[in-house]
């Protein structure tokens, strides 16, 4: 995975906007303002994803690649690595999930917008 390719997937999810609110580096995807997705921009080492709390300790669990949210609330949220031990595929579908939870949380006027 490469950052381009990721950068377009997030992108191509509804509503998805990206900023940089927490430095030059770190680069956070949106869908109406909440984010799903955080990455550092320079090293392209890893993302930050948002998980189902029991699907997020069995991934941990079952992947190396996987390890509790660096810097985020480690009951919702994983890290996981770019170093070729998760799929791209998987990646992709993870960072899907994540952004299918957040879309899940939002008012439903919200959720309407996306749809339509």
């Amino acid at each position: 995975m490469n950052l381009d390719k990721y950068m377009q997937y997030c992108l191509s999810l509804p509503g998805t906007e990206e900023g940089f609110p927490f430095g030059e580096q770190t680069l956070v995807f949106y869908v109406k303002g909440k984010l799903f997705a955080l990455l550092d921009v320079d090293a392209f080492e890893s993302v930050n994803l948002k998980c189902d709390p029991d699907e997020a300790v069995e991934l941990r669990e079952r992947y190396e690649g996987v390890t509790p949210g660096y810097h985020m609330n480690k009951k919702h949220w994983n890290t996981v690595t770019f170093d070729g031990s998760i799929p791209d595929k998987l990646l992709l579908e993870w960072t899907r999930k994540s952004y299918d939870l957040v879309v899940a949380g939002l008012p439903k006027k919200l959720r309407e917008e996306l749809k339509g």
